[in-house]
């Protein structure tokens, strides 16, 4: 897929999604079934890490696109992935995330800019000067081939030691640009592309302590002289050893106070059951209380996965199963849904039932606007889940008013906002598709309700 077609993609997508998400704030009574939906409809969004390696296998992507609405390439968007030899880019892997998350209506985050590890080779060597006009390029580079398409930038990260004297760390751009690297990078970040949130982001500045002191102090002073920064990310990389701070929802908030927003975007804790879920629980609340918390990413999608897989720290399971956890997040967030929930779509209720019609709205030569109607039986619902199934060339750029999942050419579509209806009454979804050469009209499956 060309950039252009993902720049268009990206812009019919971005409307979508924020429709979707202030109808969700405005039907906040009902309840919604999945961690992206119901952020959305506290005005967050919940996403996760992901590796372009995993997202041919069915499960992972499954549950990636019926649960998350924000993804951050995990490697595939840093510096030795994208510009492994100067002056040449190949962004092969980051773009089939960013293509996988645009025909989910995802939001993406970029991650990262200028960060002293996983460097090229040929980076560390350089001079004060030629350094400088490295890190410039590789910010234009990326930035420029991801314009207008990335929601937010860890613009630098992990630039602060840690222990307790609030210095900062030791890196070729620390060692030969002194502390103006971090200054320029954002300078050129903004004009780079002047739409995007730009981050800073850390680990162990959960809470207030002499590393979260420093970056504070710096974001102070960025802000009191007009330095552009938005935001600030929290990893937040939790275990019984470094487990969730007291103060760290005063910790976000005193850094929302200095008019940046605050994300937690790299999201995980070490543990199991019922005390893990009241860690994971704690995190949401502090970031709910924030109201300059725009979001949450956890750090993978299942712990099979995690860079720290021996400590199961992630919402699902090596099976894909959900843990604890989630049901904690999810209550957390004001959704339903959970394992054995009533109003869970697989557990369909006594008398619950829909039906469900196919129509095309728009069509021209190269694709076609479908519309889907879900229509309530006998009784009221509280959830409905269709399938629509495409003829093998055909592919869905955009869809609306519903939540889709993907198995080979075989679309799951779950509500977004539009689940509850009186008996006999009706709502519909809406998708955009390509032919690809051919005209043929999906089939739409048996629509099950509860």
């Amino acid at each position: 897929m060309s950039m252009i077609v993902r720049r268009l993609s990206r812009a019919a997508t971005a409307g979508l999604v924020a429709a979707a998400a202030l109808t969700a704030a405005a039907h906040s009574a009902e309840a919604a079934d999945t961690l992206g939906s119901a952020a959305a409809g506290q005005g967050r969004y919940f996403g996760t890490a992901v590796a372009a390696s995993h997202l041919g296998e069915s499960d992972y992507a499954a549950t990636l696109d019926r649960e998350f609405s924000s993804v951050t390439p995990e490697n595939e968007m840093k510096w030795d992935a994208t510009e492994p030899s100067r002056g040449s880019f190949t962004f092969t892997s980051a773009d089939r995330i960013v293509d996988h998350a645009q025909s989910q209506g995802m939001d993406v985050r970029g991650h990262t800019l200028v960060w002293h590890s996983q460097l090229p080779s040929w980076v560390s060597p350089l001079g004060a000067q030629d350094l400088r006009t490295a890190m410039n390029a590789h910010i234009n580079g990326l930035m420029g081939h991801y314009k207008g398409e990335i929601h937010s930038w860890d613009v630098v990260n992990e630039a602060f030691q840690d222990g307790g004297s609030g210095a900062r760390r030791s890196s070729p751009f620390q060692d030969k640009l002194g502390d103006g690297f971090i200054e320029e990078a954002f300078r050129t970040a903004r004009a780079a592309d002047p739409a995007a949130k730009l981050c800073y982001n850390d680990y162990n500045t959960d809470g207030v302590n002499a590393k979260s002191n420093a970056v504070y102090d710096m974001v102070k002073d960025f802000k009191s002289r007009g330095v552009p920064i938005d935001c600030v990310g929290f990893q937040s990389h939790f275990n019984s050893n470094s487990p969730v701070p007291s103060d760290y929802r005063h910790n976000l908030q005193r850094f929302a106070d200095l008019g940046v927003d605050v994300q937690i975007t790299e999201l995980d804790i070490e543990g199991s059951g019922s005390a893990q879920a009241a860690d994971y629980t704690k995190v949401v609340e502090a970031c709910l209380s924030v109201s300059r918390c725009t979001g949450m990413t956890v750090w993978g999608v299942t712990d099979k996965y995690s860079w720290r897989s021996g400590g199961t720290p992630l919402l699902f399971d090596g099976d894909y199963n959900e843990k604890p956890a989630y049901g904690a997040v999810l209550s957390a967030l004001g959704g339903s849904g959970g394992p054995g929930d009533p109003g869970d779509p697989g557990d369909p209720g006594d008398g619950a039932s829909c039906t469900a019609t196919y129509t095309r709205t728009a069509d021209w030569s190269s694709g076609y606007n479908g519309q889907v109607t879900i229509t309530a039986g006998a009784e009221p619902i509280s959830s409905w889940t269709a399938t629509v199934t495409l003829p093998a060339q055909q592919s869905v750029s955009s869809l609306w008013n519903g939540t889709p999942t993907w198995s080979g050419n075989v679309m799951t579509v779950r509500p977004s906002w539009n689940g509850t209806l009186a008996a006999g009454a009706s709502t519909s979804f809406g998708f955009t598709a390509a032919k690809n050469g051919s005209d043929a009209a999906p089939t739409v499956g048996t629509c099950t309700a509860s």
